[in-house]
């Protein structure tokens, strides 16, 4: 199988490239994420997890194509999230939260005071966008392409085994 070495690194890379980019604007941009970017942070952490067990069990072709295609689906899943909370940041429909709190970073101060001061990063609205499409927008497309992407090299693979 030529396919899955490139399905496993798509399973891996992806991943890896967009949470970067994601915790990049976070802590060197300022931009804190709201609910719905969290929501889409999540399959990326569980599709590295399991793009590393593809690799893990790599001797075993079958096995490794089971965990880069779940990789994949947990990409895709992430590019389904990141589509919806694109069309709420644009305002195409509501979403199902209008914004959440990103707790303030500090020691065990007063309580009160951290919610006080607590950023809120609201989901209905796109703090970041280029050329008209926001993180977000990105991930959707960026995920969904790389979810068809490895789906398409696993079924190729096994056409050639």
């Amino acid at each position: 199988m030529k396919s899955l070495p490139l399905a496993r690194a798509i399973a891996l890379a992806v991943p890896l490239l967009l949470l970067g980019g994601a915790y990049a604007f976070q802590y060197l941009g300022g931009l804190h994420p709201c609910e719905m970017c969290w929501w889409q942070r999540y399959p990326h952490m569980a599709a590295m997890a399991l793009a590393l067990i593809a690799y893990g069990v790599r001797g075993k072709p079958c096995v490794s194509a089971l965990f880069a295609g779940l990789a994949g689906l947990a990409i895709g899943i992430s590019g389904l999230i990141g589509l919806f909370h694109a069309g709420v940041e644009y305002g195409w429909w509501e979403g199902l939260t209008s914004c959440s709190t990103t707790p303030a970073s500090g020691g065990a101060g007063d309580i009160l005071e951290q919610i006080m001061a607590a950023p809120i990063t609201r989901c209905d609205v796109a703090p970041w966008s280029l050329l008209g499409i926001s993180m977000a927008g990105y991930n959707g497309l960026l995920s969904g392409a790389s979810a068809l992407a490895i789906l398409a090299l696993l079924i190729k693979g096994r056409k050639e085994a």
